[in-house]
Parts: C-alpha cells; structure tokens; sequence
C-alpha cells in the first residue's frame, strides 16, 4: 500500500508544503506573504457579474478589484449586476484569469467570506490522520521537491527518462527508453510505459499542472488496456474530472486533469527561464540562516547579483529579528542572478 507523508516548512515570509508518496515529492505547495487570499483555491467570497457571455457560457465576476471567470450552465445565466456567492475553484495562472464555483445568490458589496484553507489543513487532509512534520526535515524535504518540480527531465524506474514540457495550449510528456535494458525491445517499450504513466500522474500534480496532457509513448503495438487501466490508476487522486483517452494511432495518449493550484513553475521561473528574484531571494535567506544555526555568533556574508539583494532586503529585517543583526547581504554588479556565496564575514 502507498504511504503518504507531510511536511510544512514555514520561513521568512514564505511556507512550503510537501506531501511524499512512498519518500518521493508528490505535491508542493508554496505560499507567500502578499498573495491575494481572494484567488486561493477554496476561498469563499460575494462576487458582482460584470459582464456576461452567453456565447461561451462564461461570466466576468468581480471580487472588489480583482476579475475571475465564472462557466455557467444555459439553465444557470447569471444577471449582470447581481451578487453571488461563489468559491475559487482554480486559481489565476499566467494569461488566465481564476475560475469559480457559484454557491448561490450574494448581497453586498464584493468581498471575501471566508478564507482558504491553512497549509496546515492541506496538507492535513491530504494525508488523513497522519502527522505533518516540520523542522529541520521538512526543510530538507521542501528543498528536494521544489528542485524536483523545477526540472524538465526525469529518470524512470529501471532506466529511460520522462520530459514534461508545459505550453500554452497543452503539456507535453514524451517518454524516452534510453538505455533500459532487456533484450525483448518490446517488453522494455511496455515496461517503461507503465512506469511513464505513473511518473507522469506524480511529476504532474508536484508541479502543479493540469488541462490537456498529451503523452507520447515509446514503441509501437501498445498493449491499450493495459495501459488505459495503468493511467486510470495513477490519475485517481486527480479525480473527481479527470478524463482519459485511448492510446491514438501516433502512439500518444491524451488526458484532461482539472486544474486547480497555480503552477509551482509559474511561482518560481521567469517566462524568460531561470528563477525570479524572489525565489533567489528565498533561497538566499534560507542559506543565511541555516549558516547562522551553525554558526552562532558569527558574522556572516552573502555575496549575490544586485536584482536578488534587493528583493532578500524585507527578507533580511526578518532573518535579524530571528537569529541577529550579524549578518550582510551584497549585491556585486556583473554576477550572475544564480549565483551566490554564504558564508563568514571577511
């Protein structure tokens, strides 16, 4: 039986939540300070019809400043103008507005009733009645799944690898045999699907990506029930919405999963590539104080690009507040955004 475990890491500013499955990362929440708890997924708010698009069955609502897309059943048309009562049902990602859930009619003014659940109780839920660890290994444990969910190539179970590649309009996940042994090259081909199928359902939720997924398998002759039964498997705890299609002539298999959370990548990764400020920023202050923990009373330094030092500065008030004012952060023209240097002051 799979097991699953939590971990929440709350730091300077910003909480990261794990959920393992079987020791590796299968979900990664992030939340920092700032975010607009009107656009969290569950939150409960009244919302007013803006406008209303019976050609796409959808309606513009507004939150009180902030617009998302309410879909709507022909029996179900919103009025322009009216209050409703509605909960985030995904949350805002790059070019797409969040999307709701009505609950009922609304009065008043837009604003927000209720909040999203805690990252505790996530992660509480998610893993039922087991405990949600912190500490220094959930720090450890946070750190592997983001650096997991960052990368686009992944190895397989007994050989081969797994690239996920999100666009606009669909995520892409191509399955490679590489180097996996045996010499029956069609059992090899069956075997490395299987395992893709499940690595993909894992990888995917860790990331946090959802829509149209369309999986290109390796080899030919696929062994299509075997592999619809496989997917449905490793897609359940995406469910309820999941949808799954049968291996098409090309060799790929097409599944929609519901969107839900905001992207990890979209958190965490420039569209230009490479992490944003504030992610380095985090980083960096993650660093300084693990080094303070080791070293109590020492001065320390941290060495970085100046974008980075100018959005760890909040973060730094912070960190002194928690283990001392005994510590700089220096942003050095001409160095790279990635790159930085911890350690004692000179």
């Amino acid at each position: 039986m799979s097991e699953r475990r939590a971990y929440l890491d709350p730091g300077l500013g910003e909480d990261r939540g794990v959920v393992t499955l079987d020791g590796r990362p299968e979900r990664f929440f992030l939340r920092r300070e700032g975010d607009d708890p009107r656009l969290q997924l569950g939150a409960r708010l009244i919302a007013r019809v803006e406008h209303v698009e019976p050609v796409l069955a959808s309606a513009f609502l507004d939150l009180g400043g902030v617009q998302a897309l309410l879909p709507f059943k022909p029996e179900a048309r919103p009025v322009r103008g009216a209050a409703v009562t509605v909960e985030i049902r995904s949350e805002p990602r790059e070019g797409k507005l969040a999307t709701l859930r009505a609950l009922g009619a609304g009065e008043g003014a837009p604003r927000l009733l209720e909040p999203a659940p805690t990252l505790a109780d996530v992660l509480q839920t998610l893993v039922r009645d087991g405990p949600v660890a912190t500490g220094p290994e959930a720090r450890r444990v946070a750190d592997e799944a983001e650096d997991e969910a960052l990368q686009t190539i992944h190895a397989l179970p007994g050989g081969g690898t797994l690239a996920i590649e999100p666009t606009r309009a669909l995520t892409a996940v191509d399955v490679d045999l590489g180097e996996r042994k045996g010499a029956d090259g069609k059992r090899a081909a069956r075997q490395a699907n299987l395992a893709a199928l499940s690595e993909a359902a894992r990888l995917l939720r860790l990331k946090g990506l959802g829509g149209l997924v369309v999986v290109d398998l390796v080899g030919r002759g696929h062994d299509g029930a075997a592999l619809l039964a496989a997917a449905r498997h490793a897609f359940g705890p995406d469910n309820p919405g999941v949808a799954i299609g049968p291996v098409g002539r090309f060799g790929t298999m097409e599944l929609s999963i519901p969107r839900r959370a905001a992207p990890v990548l979209e958190r965490l990764r420039r569209p230009e590539g490479g992490l944003t400020d504030a992610a380095l920023a985090h980083r960096l202050v993650r660093r300084l104080e693990a080094e303070g923990v080791a070293q109590p009373g020492a001065r320390l330094e941290a060495r970085c690009a100046p974008d980075v030092a100018a959005a760890a500065e909040s973060l730094g008030v912070r960190l002194a507040e928690r283990i001392g004012a005994r510590f700089a952060i220096v942003g050095e023209p001409g160095r790279r955004r990635a790159d930085f240097d911890v350690g004692s002051a000179g």
